[in-house]
Formats: C-alpha cells, sequence, structure tokens
C-alpha cells in the first residue's frame, strides 16, 4: 500500500509540474499574440495611410486628353 501512495504521489507532482509547464507556455503564447494584434493594427494603420496617399496621388494626376 506505502508503494501504491508513493506512485500516486509521483504521478500528482508530475501532473502539477506539467500544468506549472503549460501555465507558463500559455503566458508565452498570449504575450506572442498580444505582440502579433499590435503588429496587426500597425499594419492596418500603415496600409489605410498609404492608401489614402496613392487615392490623393491618383486625384491629382492631369487626366489624360486625347487628340
Amino acid at each position: 500500500m506505502n508503494s501504491e501512495l508513493e506512485a500516486l504521489e509521483t504521478k500528482i507532482e508530475q501532473v502539477v509540474a506539467l500544468v506549472h509547464q503549460l501555465r507558463a507556455e500559455n503566458e508565452v503564447l498570449r504575450n506572442q499574440l498580444t505582440t502579433a494584434e499590435g503588429e496587426r493594427l500597425h499594419l492596418r494603420a500603415t496600409m489605410s495611410t498609404a492608401r489614402e496617399r496613392l487615392e490623393g496621388l491618383v486625384a491629382n494626376m492631369p487626366e489624360e486628353t486625347q487628340e
């Protein structure tokens, strides 16, 4: 019976270690997701600015005349 308890204790310790490892990995993934979301928002703003500039340039282009 003592060996069964020791085996159970070992398994519980392994589960606890795994839970700690998974929590740490989850925190890393959350941080990566937050960073990626920030980068995505920055890229969207950059693309929007570029689109507005291009639209302004196109609007100011002289129209072609056909003779």
